[in-house]
């Protein structure tokens, strides 16, 4: 479960920029910047996570292969057998191969919602400790504005190293722990919803 962070702690950009024009000549706005993929990494709940879930996707893998192999072992014979077989009986062969296929990836879309829905319910309570950590670094630290470099089209190519506060904000989620155990129940197993008990 690889997480990007980029969009969800891409900036936060709080603070009192409504001051009268007077007071902003005066206050200099203070400006940090973050890499979110290092407080990623070192957040804490994101090995379980990720171990919750590769346990509870890994059924769900294993129907999507078992399709996979079975449509391969189908068209395989289908090619093997369709020479000798009457046309009659191939175009049959050949509808319910189409149907097969069509179930089976239907059903594989399907599998990989679920998967992607229950990423995010794991990963929700870790982004929202870290928001919470960034913000009260930026609070307390009375920064303006706080760029994450980790971002996906950031244009930031230097910056001043005294200015990066992702360890203040490792070391304040550390501080806070894990996030509580996740209220939401881990993923049901459903019927394959095709004819053979493959998915």
């Amino acid at each position: 479960m690889r997480v990007i962070v980029g969009g969800a702690v891409a900036l936060l950009a709080l603070g009192a920029l409504a001051a009268p024009a007077a007071a902003q000549q005066t206050t200099s706005l203070r400006i940090g910047y973050i890499n979110s993929q290092r407080i990623m990494d070192q957040a804490p709940g994101r090995v379980e996570a990720e171990a919750q879930f590769e346990r509870e996707v890994g059924s769900f893998r294993q129907q999507i292969q078992r399709m996979e192999d079975s449509l391969r072992t189908m068209v395989q014979a289908f090619e093997r057998e369709q020479a000798s077989l009457a046309a009659a009986v191939r175009q049959q062969r050949a509808t319910v191969l189409q149907t097969r296929e069509t179930e089976f990836q239907t059903r594989a879309d399907t599998l990989n919602q679920q998967m992607q829905r229950r990423q995010a319910e794991l990963v929700r309570p870790i982004m929202e400790n870290i928001n919470r950590a960034i913000e009260a670094v930026r609070a307390e630290g009375r920064y303006a504005f706080i760029f994450d470099v980790a971002s996906q089209g950031q244009s930031i190519v230097a910056a001043d190293t005294t200015l990066d506060i992702t360890q203040t904000v490792i070391t304040r989620l550390r501080a806070a722990g894990p996030p509580s155990a996740s209220n939401q129940p881990a993923m049901q197993q459903q019927p394959a919803g095709v004819t053979r008990p493959r998915p």
